[in-house]
């Protein structure tokens, strides 16, 4: 046997999964290729690399080089000093609040957060918005028309002012915030986005020839009109936890929020002790968690901008 042959035999007789893997390995480096041309997309992964390291950095602090009697971010206090709060210094790089907890240490502890909610309330919204777009685009009809009236209902309440109005029925914490922005964003105005796209899809020629094989509604839905809705998914992922960590920020400011510490916390407890409106003085009460607010929301929006390019074609500049 040739050569020729005996390597094509070879390349024949791999594993499928392993074929499936180097072809998504493939498409990966070409996606990452096309996102890198985008500066403002490599901007905003550096942040959040940047705010990522920041929460995993806290817990090791805390156990190797802090005191925690002194940067504990709910009861830290540190005893030597007698006026809180205190200004930055070699021992507290960005001081401490009024209470006498160390600000850094709340800011990175609260970075967790952020991040736990905005993953999950986008996991949650995605997860709705695929499925329920999907099926309204193949049933069309009166399911799609009572879908689609349920996302415009939803659509046209005050988003911030609903949630204003549920917490005062529901103890809201951070998962039951994550879990209702998930509902809200997956059944509003993200699944008309979803079935929209779906729509194109669902006269693709292989839908039909699933159709033609014996597959049934359920197969074909979840098998190929879903999956092929994931980079769209994956792109409304960065605009959710955007909107997420900009709504946490904004019920917790309102004390709205069951949550010991958060970014919307440390403005909360900087408003209600009296020092917001002396930012000049106090900078170190307000500036890092509104900063940190605005950088990380900023980062996933420019890289959901980024990934537009990506996902569409008609946008990418080759």
């Amino acid at each position: 046997m040739s050569t020729a042959s005996q390597s094509g035999t070879l390349k024949i007789s791999q594993p499928l999964w392993k074929i499936r893997l180097l072809g998504i390995w493939k498409s990966l480096r070409q996606n990452f290729a096309l996102f890198a041309e985008n500066k403002i997309g490599l901007i905003g992964l550096g942040i959040i690399l940047f705010y990522a390291l920041l929460a995993l950095a806290h817990p090791l602090l805390m156990g190797t080089v802090w005191d925690a009697k002194i940067y504990d971010p709910f009861i830290g206090n540190d005893l030597s000093i007698f006026e809180h709060p205190s200004p930055p210094s070699a021992k507290h790089l960005l001081g401490t609040d009024p209470v006498g907890r160390d600000v850094l240490s709340q800011l990175m502890f609260s970075t967790r957060n952020e991040f736990v909610l905005g993953l999950l309330a986008a996991v949650i919204t995605v997860t709705i918005a695929t499925s329920i777009g999907a099926i309204a685009a193949y049933y069309g009809g009166w399911i799609d028309a009572l879908l689609m009236r349920l996302a415009d209902l939803i659509n046209i309440l005050p988003f911030i002012a609903l949630l204003v109005v549920l917490s005062a029925f529901v103890k809201m914490d951070l998962w039951m915030l994550a879990l209702v922005i998930g509902i809200l964003s997956g059944f509003g105005s993200t699944t008309i986005i979803f079935k929209a796209q779906a729509l194109t899809i669902k006269v693709k020629p292989y839908i039909e020839a699933a159709r033609v094989a014996g597959g049934n509604d359920v197969h074909i839905i979840f098998r190929h009109l879903v999956p092929n809705l994931m980079p769209l998914a994956f792109l409304n992922m960065m605009f959710t936890v955007t909107n997420a960590i900009f709504t946490e920020a904004a019920l917790s400011f309102f004390g709205l929020l069951n949550v010991r510490v958060s970014w919307g916390i440390m403005i909360y407890m900087t408003q209600v002790s009296g020092y917001m409106l002396r930012n000049i003085e106090y900078w170190y009460l307000i500036f890092p968690a509104g900063v940190s607010i605005t950088l990380l929301c900023s980062a996933f929006y420019l890289v959901g901008r980024a990934l537009d390019e990506v996902v569409n074609p008609r946008l990418r500049r080759r």
